[in-house]
């Protein structure tokens, strides 16, 4: 009987998750009847990982409306393997409401499920459940002959020669895990501090002050923030929501009639960050009518075309002058057949002198000017992505009263369907995005420019900051927000260039973002054995893998036939944690092909082995 080959999966959220139900599907065709261990290697369950475990507080919101979310495939995603349909999460929720589902899941999470609509923002932890069942599905879904070992620690290090079987050396356990392939599908690690952090940190010590660095939100020791006292936030993105709602609800205040009621044991929060404004609000409204035709300008042909080319491709002068016009593409469309009345030309004149128009030509920019009156309908994605640029106000209190008006107006705009330009360029970034990830490494700006625009953070939270703005619990500081440290009086220090001349101190600083994925500061054994041993690396400090099927490629651009890598500390990262359904997600293409790398190559493995015997 021929020996089982064995695969060893390290990290068992979403991602890895996806990799095996991807495997199963897969498997028939593949990988026959033949035996195979599977090895799931993670501390926290399987399916959520430790972004994702049920363990977390009930305030804390998925990012995404129920019917927003999906784990499986459907016709929209160009893969090779076969399309496995599943529910979406608030499909899903409604199998558990009528029965044919029972999650393994505590009663106050049931509760939750049993409440849930399709437009709510879900729980983390009702995620967790959601994503347990997916999981536990695609082991399911498994042909016989494959058989799972679940392993409940940390994986410190993989080696091994590119000829044989890989050593999996694991937290507490004295022997390593033998595997013929790994797949790595860690998701979000720890990092070192960089040395402006190490600095920040270093002069807190000394000077007994509170300085939190990057980290998940949940995780963070917010216990250290004195009810009362001013903390410099530097962070405007989704990582500032978690912790604003944990430091405010989750410290007995709430909210009645739209306003504020502290319960006094929340500190003050000066927030500020390079652009001064919170992420665009997550749009309110559905889709109607047809959608803009996508890709069109950003297509698979183009990116060939930049893939043939020599050399390194600069983002700005080879990538986004496209991105621009398929953006573009998208807010015009929608305009023209939905919102006839704002403009002044014919759709299919337009159209046609669009698509012939160079990006960003002066030609490009009269037509536009002609064929749309108004200059508040253009798109206008620089103004999008620093709205303070230039604004300057002459005092903090000024401020307050602009950035609350731009929260508003923003909040008005997204749930506006008279607004649904908006809708078409969200569409826009997610055909862009699944284009511009078959390139590699792109840099780091324009997946900062993606979530802003399509990841922001759902209406209610906005409602809630305005709320906690005219409460005098949150300040807001600006754009180009600094910080100094300051030695004689033993503070931190903060300025922004919206508001010349003021300047916010405190005994507290909190970086709200998450660690930087990069594995030149990684705090991961795992990643940093990886680096050092030959694994390429890019300028960004990602983990350089090939875009065809995610394997790990060395210092010389050999891709490793035994190594196979996804997620966000590669050059496979991809647009969000999950997928809407039937927007060809891209995640499901990068682990459909590592899938199917990973059985070709066992199989074939598993065939000279019989042979051999």
């Amino acid at each position: 009987m021929t020996a089982a080959t064995s695969i060893a999966v390290i990290g068992g959220g979403p991602r890895g998750a996806g990799v095996i139900e991807r495997i199963a599907a897969n498997a028939a065709e593949l990988y026959g009847d033949r035996p195979l261990d599977l090895h799931v290697v993670d501390p926290h369950p399987a399916g959520g990982g430790r972004i994702w475990r049920p363990d977390q507080s009930p305030l804390l919101w998925m990012n995404s409306m129920a019917e927003d979310v999906t784990m499986f495939t459907d016709e929209t995603v160009e893969l090779a393997g076969p399309v496995v349909a599943g529910p979406a999460l608030d499909a899903w929720a409604e199998d558990v409401r009528a029965g044919r589902i029972t999650p393994d899941a505590d009663p106050a999470v049931l509760a939750e499920i049993h409440g849930l609509a399709g437009a709510d923002f879900p729980t983390r932890r009702l995620q967790s459940a959601y994503l347990r069942w997916t999981y536990e599905r695609a082991l399911a879904a498994l042909p016989p002959g494959i058989t799972v070992h679940e392993h409940r620690t940390t994986a410190l290090a993989v080696t091994g020669p590119r000829g044989g079987r890989q050593r999996v050396r694991l937290q507490g356990r004295p022997e390593p895990l033998l595997a013929d392939l790994v797949v790595l599908t860690v998701g979000h690690l720890d990092a070192e501090q960089d040395p402006e952090q190490k600095g920040l940190a270093d002069f807190a010590r000394r000077h007994a002050l509170v300085h939190l660095p990057p980290d998940f939100t949940a995780d963070s020791d917010l216990d250290a923030l004195r009810p009362g006292e001013p903390v410099i936030v530097r962070g405007f993105g989704l990582a500032f929501v978690d912790l604003m709602v944990l430091l405010t609800e989750g410290r007995g205040g709430r909210y009645e009639r739209g306003e504020y009621l502290p319960s006094g044991r929340e500190p003050v929060l000066y927030v500020g960050s390079r652009r001064g404004v919170p992420y665009h609000a997550k749009i309110g409204y559905p889709w109607t009518g047809e959608r803009p035709p996508l890709p069109q300008h950003l297509g698979p042909a183009w990116t060939e075309e930049l893939l043939k080319r020599t050399g390194p491709l600069d983002f700005r002068r080879d990538i986004w002058p496209a991105v621009a016009k398929e953006l573009g593409h998208a807010h015009y469309h929608r305009l023209f057949t939905a919102h006839p009345e704002r403009t002044a030309l014919a759709h299919e004149v337009f159209a046609e002198k669009y698509a012939a128009a160079d990006p960003g030509s002066p030609e490009l920019a009269a037509l536009i000017a002609e064929a749309v009156p108004d200059p508040a309908d253009r798109l206008d994605l620089d103004a999008l992505d620093r709205p303070l640029d230039g604004v300057r106000h002459d005092s903090p209190e000024a401020l307050q009263e602009a950035l609350r008006a731009h929260i508003t107006a923003d909040l008005a705009r997204r749930h506006d369907p008279e607004h649904s330009e908006d809708l078409a360029v969200f569409l826009g970034l997610l055909s862009a995005y699944a284009q511009l990830i078959r390139l590699g490494d792109i840099g780091s700006w324009w997946h900062g420019f993606f979530s802003y625009l399509a990841s922001g953070p759902p209406g209610p939270r906005l409602h809630q900051l305005l709320a906690l703005s005219r409460a005098g619990v949150v300040r807001f500081l600006g754009a180009g927000l600094t910080v100094e440290t300051d030695e004689e009086q033993g503070l931190f220090r903060a300025r922004s260039a919206t508001v010349p001349g003021a300047r916010t101190e405190a005994r507290a600083l909190v970086e709200a973002r998450l660690p930087d994925p990069s594995l030149r500061h990684t705090a991961s054994p795992l990643l940093r054995a990886l680096r050092d041993g030959g694994a390429a690396i890019t300028d960004d400090g990602l983990l350089a893998v090939d875009p065809a099927d995610s394997r790990v490629l060395d210092d010389e651009g050999r891709p490793h036939p035994r190594r196979i890598a996804l997620g966000p500390f590669t050059t496979a990262r991809s647009s969000g944690a999950f997928t809407r359904p039937r927007t060809g997600g891209p995640a499901f293409r990068q682990n459909d092909a590592a899938a199917r790398a990973a059985l070709t190559f066992l199989r074939d493995l598993s065939c000279r082995g019989r042979l051999a015997s």
